[in-house]
């Protein structure tokens, strides 16, 4: 099957080529060819001014269902009694969201004996928190968080789902969507609305973080995002706040499930938690060597700070995994960012966007990482990171 074109209205104005997500339309003079590959998306139909284009009958999508009536859901991340910074963060951006839609924002708790937790949900932004209380969810495992979020999604009916693109978020959070038979777009750094269609417009980096992307679930409901920790603003806590609390019994958790919670191995190895820290020192390639991340040790030690690496570092053996920032590792928002030897490829940088004042010191005065930096030192990171300690520990 392919799309159907009407000759007669076609004009070859280009409008559906430019439109095609996949490049299998072109024009060749005054007529449209469509190439290998085309999946009948229909997104060509959609712009087609002159309605030259059509889907098969066999190939028409359902229509949208009518607008779910429950709002904007956050799934409101815990672990022992302990709110995750993301939930607060996407309570902050839901409430942005819910005002221009007008809607209600809801929050979603999981976990055993966490009912304290609702108040400071209903503070930070949240006009109902629906909690799942139950032992089978005081550990996080996919199987019963998945069997909970797709009961209650049923049940509820939420016009949009946003969680955090933690570890529990991108376990879980896809095989909620595939329940649901919606679409989820991953890893998201903004959002923005478009009130005609009632879209979620989505936007992630993409292509190795070359192109930022704007994606939307146009056919479905409920339309469902995870969103990197610490690229959204949380809002001031109001105590004064009255939100509903909804207890919610989901009747999967009473079977026994295939796997279970045996125990949580600690990372030792790093002082100031990457996602926490005020001030990150962080190395790239152009520490040359493993062993050179201990002068940046000393400095992120007389800094108060944590230490960062690039994927090229990581990817080296010279420093651990969690210490990776960026695209394929962690996005951190310090008050002060040390870049040392770091180029600044767009991966890198995405990571570290939401930082308060970046620090660049690189020998390359040409090098990426200069045209974000608010302050860049070009030189031997081997001379000046020594005198700025050596600078430091004589202030003090």
């Amino acid at each position: 099957m392919a799309i159907i074109v009407d000759l007669d209205k076609c004009t070859a104005c280009g409008l559906c080529v430019e439109a095609c997500p996949f490049g299998v339309l072109r024009l060749e003079g005054e007529r449209l060819i469509i190439g290998d590959g085309c999946n009948l998306c229909g997104a060509c139909v959609e712009v087609c001014e002159f309605g030259a284009l059509a889907l098969p009958a066999t190939a028409a999508p359902e229509p949208r269902p009518e607008v779910p009536p429950d709002g904007i859901w956050v799934f409101a991340e815990q672990r022992h009694g302990r709110l995750a910074p993301v939930a607060l963060e996407l309570l902050g951006e839901a409430r942005r969201l819910a005002e221009i839609l007008r809607v209600p924002v809801s929050a979603v708790l999981f976990g055993h004996q966490i009912h304290d937790l609702a108040t400071e949900l209903t503070a930070a932004g949240a006009d109902k928190v629906y909690v799942v209380d139950h032992p089978r969810l005081a550990e996080f495992l996919e199987e019963p968080y998945a069997q909970a979020l797709i009961e209650l999604a049923r049940r509820c009916q939420p016009e949009i789902i946003l969680a955090g693109a933690t570890y529990p978020g991108r376990a879980f959070i896809p095989r909620v969507a595939a329940a649901l038979d919606t679409g989820l777009t991953a890893d998201c750094t903004a959002f923005d609305l478009d009130l005609e269609k009632r879209l979620l417009l989505q936007t992630r980096p993409a292509f190795g973080g070359n192109i930022m992307a704007t994606i939307v679930t146009p056919r479905s409901f409920p339309q469902m995002a995870t969103v990197r920790p610490r690229v959204m603003k949380r809002l001031a806590p109001q105590p004064e706040r009255n939100g509903q609390v909804v207890p919610v019994q989901v009747a999967a958790l009473d079977e026994p499930g295939k796997s279970r919670f045996l125990q949580t191995v600690a990372e030792i190895t790093e002082t100031v938690p990457l996602g926490e820290a005020e001030v990150i020192v962080a190395g790239g390639r152009g520490l040359q060597d493993g062993k050179h991340f201990s002068l940046l040790e000393e400095l992120a030690e007389l800094l108060g700070g944590a230490i960062g690496a690039t994927r090229g570092a990581v990817d080296a053996g010279w420093i651990s995994y969690p210490h990776q920032i960026g695209q394929t590792g962690k996005t951190v928002a310090p008050k002060l960012y040390m870049a040392c030897g770091i180029s600044g490829a767009a991966q890198h940088l995405v990571g570290i966007q939401s930082s308060d004042f970046i620090v660049a010191i690189n020998s390359d005065p040409q090098a990426p990482i200069f045209q974000i930096a608010d302050v860049g030192l070009v030189g031997d990171l081997f001379e000046i990171i020594p005198a700025l300690i050596q600078e430091i520990k004589a202030s003090r």
